[in-house]
């Protein structure tokens, strides 16, 4: 049996589990994805355990990212300019290789949820400057955005952002996000507002354009008051469900050897996974 699973501190609330096991029973594939919850002091002896305890792998969530990539012996090139590993491939030789997923699952989602959409077509605002959004601006250049405006309550963390992906990013006042919008082709949130327990995004949508596209990432509830906005204005909208199931698929192939799909029949498994995980 291979096995998989996710890392993180805490981890009780991973939906990867339900994905992974719904594939893994459609595939027939012998094997198993666990939830593991590693303090962050004690990562590096956790993946170095892997190959000793018969894993082929394991996905890394908060906060473990980014303090995964020095304990990597290779890196993908994503995970190299996001700064951040996601998925981990344990070799024969028991070496540890990382690598990032979530900026191919984003874009993944915005073609499954938009298709005939472009990177290249409009400027992006993305709004957010954490590890989501670095992943984002990361798959955004990559597929050939020309201009990304990025605003972020702290202004700081916007401007590093902008140093490391270079002048295609354009940083603005998080207090002047709504300017950001005229002629924007497509609107990400890549921040926690308007998920469940947290604040709404406070933003006025009348200046997009007709034709733009809006994206929020948070997927609990799936549809977040900025995406029942952009609908209400006729907008196309993606929610943020689609980014964490396509991100999951080059994982799967790279420990199971098979590339699977998203399917209606996953996004409702995965969701009653929530829904029971959610009731008292």
């Amino acid at each position: 049996m291979k096995k998989s699973g996710v890392m993180g501190w805490p981890v009780a609330h991973s939906l990867s589990p339900a994905l992974h096991g719904y594939w893994l029973k459609l595939h027939g594939v012998d094997g198993s994805y666990e939830r593991m919850e590693v303090p962050p002091d004690n990562l590096g002896t956790a993946l170095h355990a892997l190959a000793a305890k018969g894993f082929a792998g394991c996905n890394l969530t908060i906060p473990h990212k980014e303090t995964a990539l020095p304990l990597m012996e290779s890196l993908d090139p994503a995970a190299k300019r996001v700064g951040a590993v996601n998925t981990v491939v344990v070799g024969p030789d028991g070496s540890l290789a990382g690598y990032n997923t979530d900026g191919y699952g984003f874009i993944e989602s915005l073609r499954a949820g938009i298709p005939g959409w472009n990177a290249a077509s409009g400027p992006a605002l993305v709004l957010g400057a954490g590890g989501a959004a670095r992943a984002i601006l990361d798959a955004l250049i990559q597929d050939g955005s020309l201009e990304i405006r990025l605003a972020n309550r702290h202004r700081a963390r916007a401007e590093e952002l902008a140093d490391i992906f270079g002048n295609k990013i354009k940083v603005l006042e998080w207090e002047k996000r709504t300017t950001g919008l005229s002629g924007t082709g497509l609107l990400v949130n890549a921040t926690s507002l308007g998920m469940e327990k947290n604040p709404p995004l406070e933003l006025t949508l009348d200046a997009l354009p007709p034709d733009a596209a809006v994206c929020d990432i948070v997927y609990a509830p799936l549809e977040t008051p900025l995406l029942r906005a952009a609908k209400a204005r006729g907008l196309r909208t993606v929610d943020g469900l689609g980014m964490l199931l396509h991100q999951a698929r080059p994982a799967f192939q790279l420990w199971f050897g098979v590339l699977p799909e998203v399917t209606p029949e996953l996004r409702r498994a995965v969701l009653d996974a929530r829904d029971a995980r959610a009731a008292p």
